[in-house]
């Protein structure tokens, strides 16, 4: 998910190890945190995965950030016909380049 999740979003995307060393030295700040996005319903994993970024992409400009940290995910069975849906949890946040 680390490897291909970030090619698929315009944000920039920081990995939880390394998000603390960026605030502690304000290159980094937090504007939300804790949100969750349920992405629509894709044909194919991959399409899961587009519509998530697609989705995070719109969230991080909406905050006015330009980059997230993805904190969870997950897929979950839904309806009778054993469909899944992708669930992110992740961090908006403004970082300097």
């Amino acid at each position: 998910m680390n490897k291909v999740f970030p090619t698929l979003t315009k944000s920039k995307f920081v990995l939880q190890s390394e998000i603390d060393s960026l605030i502690s030295v304000d290159k980094c700040k937090y504007l939300v945190k804790g949100r969750s996005y349920a992405a629509p319903i894709g044909l194919f994993a991959k399409n899961d995965l587009k519509n998530a970024a697609k989705g995070i992409d719109e969230w991080v400009q909406l905050d006015k950030g330009n980059t997230y940290v993805l904190t969870n995910y997950k897929w979950m069975t839904v309806g009778n016909s054993g469909s899944t849906q992708l669930y992110v949890d992740f961090d908006t946040l403004y970082c300097s380049e």
